[in-house]
């Protein structure tokens, strides 16, 4: 009997998996659909799921395995015949609906994936039905959005067209995935001929255009939240010198329309655009955002804000701030990996100045060399771009400071005529003030170092390099604590930031001032654990550890300091750098003392 009750349990608790082609579709624009008229659209909808998509999917050998109110999920035992019904009600729909008005028409936007799946009797579950769910969400409305594996299944049994749309990141999907969309055909269709509006050209610095939000709360006096949160982060973004930002007139005219983002691209000559939805429910309030490459439609960022309506005009700030603190990170990313994809030959000043960044971001001698030669072409290419001249500034500084490839006083005296010259040529650049700032407290002039960086952040309040530049400075001019947190907030700010390595580097030593050395030495690990050949380190937790009186661990990070950076032990402990107070300088040689440093 025992033996009957355990087979039992374990043939209930046995989990069922296949390999199968996933389907996830949903009605673009459904919300404002229901909003504009709910008995219209239901039975609008009802009417294309029973004439167009349930007889594709049941003659492709298909089941739909769930309605979701917006759209369904369907499973298929093949991808090719998943593409083929993809494509059939895409198309059947597109016959039924378009005569529609514009802003009643009903289009699937559909998402195909091929994946191993757990079955059970209303459901399926899996990354494979995650990424097929979450390529619905980046398909145009009447389009399909396949994986590489899809792809791979389909393109010789099924004659479609395909547009490539390169590797995706899709929000919570741990890996990039390679996407393609395929191209429908609508068939011929009479079109309302369209007055076209000549594209403009594309600014030198990365442009976005920010859309009104829409209102999905069917509440009109709710109206002055979507609106506000719109144009405070219009605002927050100007405030960023290295952005090109649509002024709100501009953008504020798509206000109410179903628009392409594409159009909005070629009419306001940007190449991001952020729209989004704000729906309040109760006391709570929802922001849903995503930023858009607008000549691609890729998805860029997207993120979904949940906030408690205590105070409203409280709220529209902290929402403003998220905001922005997440897209200018985002689209400096997306910027990166768009001049990665460029030839070396085929560079403009910004391409080379972005690869620069990105050689700069790896904390490499080597790779700080061709960051210098990058910033240097980017001048060539464009005399009048302050950018390059503020990032070469800090590469000069990182090469005497880091490497010891430069002499120091050299090194000093060029960063800052490079500052200066940044400043001159455009004095409302905040990185050019924040530069400045960082020049002179190489020098050591910590007051006027900590005045330029103020100066830069009364410009630009979120410029998360200057939020960097003012926490090295306060720890070197004896005020640690403060430090560290700046230091925070940048990396906040900007989880990539290219002088990463840097900043925690500073944090290490912050916490070292501080008499924090277990902290002290956890942000040394923090760093090498992200960079194990950044050689700069290893004397902070050396003296760390000295100080806490663990002296085998001490004496190898000792030994690594001295074998890595003899340079550094040079600059640093025998000499006094010009930025670091005597008593800072003494405190670290007692450490390495401690540590067993005999020098």
């Amino acid at each position: 009997m025992a033996g009957l009750v355990r087979a039992m349990v374990q043939e209930r608790g046995r989990v069922e998996r296949r390999l199968s082609a996933i389907l996830a579709a949903d009605v673009a624009g459904y919300s404002r659909l229901m909003h504009n008229d709910e008995e219209a659209t239901h039975a609008k909808l009802t009417a294309l799921l029973a004439g167009g998509v349930e007889p594709a999917i049941a003659q492709h050998g298909g089941r739909i395995v769930k309605n979701t109110g917006d759209g369904f999920l369907a499973e298929f035992p093949s991808a090719v015949e998943a593409v083929r019904a993809a494509m059939q009600f895409q198309s059947r729909i597109n016959e039924l609906s378009c005569d529609d008005a514009e802003d009643r028409r009903i289009l699937f936007r559909v998402g195909l994936n091929i994946g191993d799946i757990i079955v059970e009797a209303h459901d399926i579950f899996g990354d494979g039905v995650n990424i097929a769910a979450r390529l619905e969400s980046i398909a145009e409305p009447g389009g399909i959005c396949i994986s590489q594996t899809v792809f791979n299944h389909a393109r010789d049994k099924v004659p479609f067209d395909v547009e490539e749309a390169g590797e995706q990141t899709l929000k919570n999907i741990a890996r990039p995935v390679h996407v393609y969309r395929i191209i429908i055909d609508p068939g011929p269709r009479t079109a309302t001929p369209k007055r076209e509006i000549p594209a403009l050209a594309l600014p030198d610095k990365p442009s976005v255009a920010v859309l009104p939000l829409t209102n999905m709360s069917g509440d009109p006096e709710q109206e002055f939240v979507s609106d506000g949160i719109a144009e405070d982060v219009i605002t927050a973004l100007s405030r960023y010198p290295s952005l090109f930002v649509i002024a709100r007139n501009s953008s504020f005219t798509y206000k109410g329309r179903a628009v392409d983002v594409r159009q909005v691209g070629r009419e306001l000559g940007v190449r991001y655009v952020l729209e989004g939805s704000v729906r309040k429910a109760g006391s709570r309030i929802r922001v849903t955002a995503q930023l858009i490459e607008a000549a691609t439609s890729n998805h860029v960022w997207a993120e979904r804000y949940d906030r408690d309506l205590a105070d409203i005009f409280a709220v529209q700030d902290e929402l403003t701030q998220a905001l922005t603190t997440a897209l200018a990170p985002a689209i400096a990313d997306a910027e990166l990996r768009r001049a990665m994809r460029r030839p070396p030959g085929s560079l403009d000043a910004w391409a080379a100045y972005q690869r620069g960044l990105w050689h700069l971001s790896k904390a490499i001698p080597e790779d700080d060399e061709s960051a210098e030669k990058f910033f240097g072409q980017a001048i060539d290419l464009d005399p009048t771009f302050s950018g390059s001249y503020s990032a070469l500034a800090l590469c000069q500084l990182q090469a005497a400071a880091l490497y010891q490839k430069i002499g120091l006083r050299d090194a000093q005296l060029s960063a800052e005529a490079l500052a200066r010259r940044a400043v001159a040529l455009d004095g409302a650049d905040a990185e050019a003030r924040s530069c400045l700032g960082w020049a002179l407290q190489a020098r050591g002039e910590a007051d006027d170092a900590l005045a330029e960086i103020e100066r830069a952040l009364s410009m630009s309040p979120n410029l998360a390099i200057a939020h960097g530049h003012r926490g090295a400075t306060l720890i070197f001019a004896g005020r640690p604590k403060e430090g560290v947190t700046s230091l925070n907030v940048c990396i906040r700010l900007d989880p990539r930031d290219p002088y990463l390595a840097v900043r925690l580097l500073h944090i290490a030593c912050g916490l070292y001032f501080c008499g924090e050395y277990e902290a002290s030495i956890e942000a040394a690990k923090r760093l090498i654990r992200s960079y194990p050949n950044f050689p700069m380190i290893y004397r902070w937790s050396a003296a760390a550890l000295g100080q806490l009186g663990r002296t085998v661990e001490a004496k190898e990070e000792l030994e690594k300091a001295v074998s890595r950076a003899p340079g550094a032990l040079d600059m640093y402990v025998r000499n006094r750098a010009p930025w670091f107070r005597p008593e800072d300088h003494a405190h670290l040689i007692e450490g390495l003392r401690k540590a067993g440093w005999k020098g």
